[in-house]
């Protein structure tokens, strides 16, 4: 069994069918990107996999159990094996960097508070950040969140990191910066799920692709797959033309 499996997922908002029976494996210490055009369910698809939305149908399994049918009780176990870095950087505006990465230490790795930002410390120089460790969210850049984003997701050492658009936004070469440490950290044997749509990220980090297309995996493939493949709809996506398969409503 895969580490990760979605299978049949459906899920509609105010009677619309968004996810309309999506499959997918993701298998351990793999990048997998879940890549489509906007509205098509990319950051529906991996919410569902801690809790924050519940699937209408369908099931998903993690490391070998069935973890949607989990009452609320049950996931912060869950969440602090798979952790979520937010296409917002979600931190906190009147807490230091160190502060903001040594919070989870200290609500739910239970250390002491000088400990926690030793500990944070060694995190944000992790992701090339240690010389910013006293700076404040508003004195940064995008990109600069970002990565101290990443450090406080690290903090509870999860299995599988879920990046929701990490580079929207950003410069070119934060964007790269991004990319780097996404590989870094799969190279630790950590599992990576990202959603995008940054072709020079797809290209360069992804070890496997999955394309939606309607509401359903379209197809999965490495990236020298996806770009060999004859397949209208991939290459409607990578080249960006406007005219193809992808006018259909909604997409």
């Amino acid at each position: 069994m895969s580490l990760i499996e979605l299978k049949g997922l459906t899920k509609s908002f105010a009677g619309k069918a968004v996810l309309k029976g999506m499959d997918l494996a993701i298998e351990k210490g793999e990048v997998m990107f879940i890549i489509g055009t906007s509205g098509v369910g990319k950051s529906v698809a991996i919410k569902h996999l801690i809790g924050l939305l519940a699937i209408d149908q369908g099931e998903i399994w993690f490391d070998g159990k069935r973890v949607d049918t989990l009452p609320e009780r049950e996931l912060p176990p869950l969440r602090k094996r798979i952790g979520m870095v937010f296409q917002s950087s979600t931190l906190f505006d009147s807490m230091t960097l160190e502060e903001n990465v040594a919070l989870p230490l200290r609500k739910h790795g239970k250390l002491r508070h000088h400990a926690a930002l030793e500990q944070a410390r060694a995190l944000l120089a992790r992701v090339y950040m240690a010389d910013y460790a006293a700076r404040y969210p508003a004195e940064l850049s995008d990109g600069m969140r970002k990565r101290a984003a990443i450090a406080r997701t690290l903090a509870l050492a999860p299995e599988v990191v879920l990046f929701d658009e990490p580079t929207t936004g950003l410069d070119p070469v934060s964007a790269r910066r991004i990319d780097r440490l996404i590989r870094e950290l799969a190279g630790t044997g950590v599992t990576c799920v990202v959603v995008s749509h940054d072709l020079p990220a797809i290209f360069g980090i992804a070890d496997r692709v999955a394309l939606l297309y309607q509401g359903i995996t379209h197809v999965v493939a490495t990236p020298a797959e996806l770009r060999a493949s004859p397949d209208p709809i991939v290459q409607q996506f990578i080249t960006g033309q406007s005219s193809g398969p992808m006018e259909t409503p909604g997409f």
